[in-house]
């Protein structure tokens, strides 16, 4: 079987405020390299990728081109783009530019992998299991099983319920769908928000696919290392797991 067209959306468009500093969270260094470089590094290096649409703050758009894309080669980074003020504006307008393209019958049946830019341990083994199971199922999410059990609280912030551990997955990146698709769930979601004001409590891309379309969405793994760089002791951890690479990462 021919190979779809898989375009990446990188999201990177985030202020970082939990990281508690002046520099945004994505271009932070981490071993001498801007936070970004490692999951843009790993779709240049794959060869399930074709190209990459970059979402970064309006701000930031000629930075990004200059000191990252074009500083270090990244060519399968076909447009940077402005982002909104939330994570589903930022995949909407990487969406609509997708669908603003000419594309020929292949690509329009093609995949979109959208994965946050603060997750540097994407890597091209992952990619590999995210196309199968996209191949096979047509909207999958790469996650782990948890380790630890799980409570959910009732609103006063007592135990109310234990789901089965071996059932509960911790969601990751890439979440990859058939591009109809999630374009689909997202012009749905959109003009719904537009009449809600909280948003609609979406909060990834598999909720807007479950909740807009009926699709079901499958899990496949990704790894424990594939960690989401959010707080200071994130970055801790990061440099920790890059110290154990052989050969360096970097």
């Amino acid at each position: 079987m021919e190979k779809k067209k898989c375009t990446a959306v990188v999201l990177a468009a985030g202020s970082g405020s939990r990281m508690k500093s002046d520099v945004a969270k994505q271009y932070m260094l981490l071993q001498g390299r801007p936070l970004i470089w490692y999951a843009l590094h790993a779709i240049e290096e794959s060869s399930v990728i074709d190209d990459c649409i970059l979402v970064t703050g309006a701000e930031d758009i000629s930075y990004v081109r200059e000191e990252i894309v074009g500083h270090y080669g990244f060519h399968k980074v076909s447009a940077v783009i402005a982002g909104g003020q939330e994570r589903y504006d930022s995949v909407y307008h990487a969406l609509k530019l997708i669908e603003a393209k000419t594309m020929t019958g292949a690509e329009a049946g093609g995949y979109v992998f959208i994965h946050d830019g603060a997750r540097p341990f994407l890597t091209k083994e992952i990619l590999q299991r995210c196309l199968a199971e996209v191949e096979r199922t047509g909207a999958c999410v790469a996650g782990m099983p948890v380790k630890d059990t799980i409570k959910i609280a009732d609103a006063a912030g007592y135990a109310a319920q234990t789901p089965e551990r071996r059932l509960v997955w911790q969601i990751q990146t890439p979440q990859v769908f058939e591009i109809p698709l999630i374009t689909a769930a997202y012009e749905a979601f959109m003009q719904d928000k537009a009449q809600a004001a909280d948003g609609c409590g979406i909060t990834d891309d598999a909720m807007a696919v479950e909740n807009y379309t009926g699709k079901r969405v499958s899990l496949v793994r990704g790894s424990y290392e594939n960690i989401k760089i959010t707080t200071p002791e994130d970055l801790v951890i990061a440099e920790a797991l890059l110290c154990r690479k052989s050969p360096p990462f970097i």
